[in-house]
């Protein structure tokens, strides 16, 4: 069952959860938010996320209404509401009721919306036989004009990105920067693997520094496979050995085509699925817990 929560307020009809026209994360896009998952009554790196949103609203000079604790405390209690053990979490903060004109002065208090719901980003087969990405036309947004680790209701770069994948056929696109290195998906960070290396984009080509990408790259080192941030063009990524992509959402997905052209053998490779283990055992153990141990065996007695 999905719930809603919203300045303070709870519904459990996805219907009944509105906000106002004249809110300017509708209007402009002016906010932020924060996809985290939530595993057998865990939720996932919550406080990781916490962080990096209220860096976010820092930036954008956002007050949001409630401090990290309040936050944190009202997000597990809209997942409790649910009852689920397993879910995901779109945590979203806006600038909040204004008026039509831009100016966030307008705007007195910021709008505070957790969504409680699931999500699939891609079909399950998908994560054993692999995805075909194209690189898409659309640019990355260069990091002078809005710092991509602000992670912003501003996604349209990255729909028309999408938009390309879906006339292509395929599930999922990659941008590139202005100087032709590869950043990351529309919703996911990238990795490669070449001769036994892994290795991803630094922060400095234009890339949202994922939660789960850093995850990603501890896992490896603690199973000592060497790990690089370093520039990257579509040529790394057609010699490549393997792809994948990794997200909150998403988790990890392996990638079999670029462009149409086949990476390696044209199936998951071995390291990548090492790493998903990996990442899935940390999963089922780590986390907040949301019930206490007497209301998960109820639930588990319905």
């Amino acid at each position: 069952m999905a719930v809603v929560y919203i300045d303070g307020k709870f519904y459990d009809n996805k219907d009944d959860a509105k906000i106002s026209v004249w809110d300017h994360g509708f209007l402009y896009g002016d906010g932020i938010f924060e996809g985290i998952r939530v595993y057998n009554g865990l939720v996932f790196k919550l406080d990781e996320h916490l962080d990096r949103l209220y860096d976010s609203a820092k930036t954008l000079a956002m007050k949001i209404p409630l401090n990290f604790e309040e936050l944190k405390e009202v997000t597990l209690e809209t997942i409790r509401r649910t009852k689920e053990k397993d879910c995901y979490i779109r945590l979203i903060i806006s600038r909040g009721k204004g008026d039509l004109g831009i100016d966030p002065r307008k705007c007195p208090k910021a709008t505070v919306v957790i969504i409680v719901d699931t999500i699939k980003l891609f079909p399950e087969e998908l994560y054993d036989v692999g995805v075909d990405v194209i690189i898409a036309s659309t640019r990355k947004n260069v990091m002078d004009a809005l710092n991509p680790n602000v992670k912003s209701l501003n996604y349209l770069n990255n729909i028309m990105a999408k938009i390309e994948a879906v006339h292509a056929g395929v599930p999922e696109a990659i941008l590139v920067n202005a100087h032709g290195h590869i950043t990351e998906g529309t919703a996911d960070n990238i990795f490669i693997i070449k001769n036994g290396v892994l290795k991803t984009p630094p922060a400095y080509a234009g890339i949202l520094v994922g939660i789960t990408r850093n995850l990603i790259m501890d896992i490896a080192r603690s199973m000592n496979i060497p790990v690089q941030e370093t520039l990257m063009t579509a040529h790394d990524l057609f010699i490549a050995d393997e792809i994948f992509l990794s997200g909150t959402a998403a988790e990890m997905i392996p990638v079999i085509k670029v462009n149409q052209r086949v990476i390696n053998d044209g199936k998951p490779g071995p390291i990548f699925r090492k790493l998903l283990e990996g990442l899935r055992a940390k999963t089922k153990v780590e986390g907040t817990p949301v019930y206490s141990k007497e209301q998960l065996n109820k639930m588990a007695k319905v």
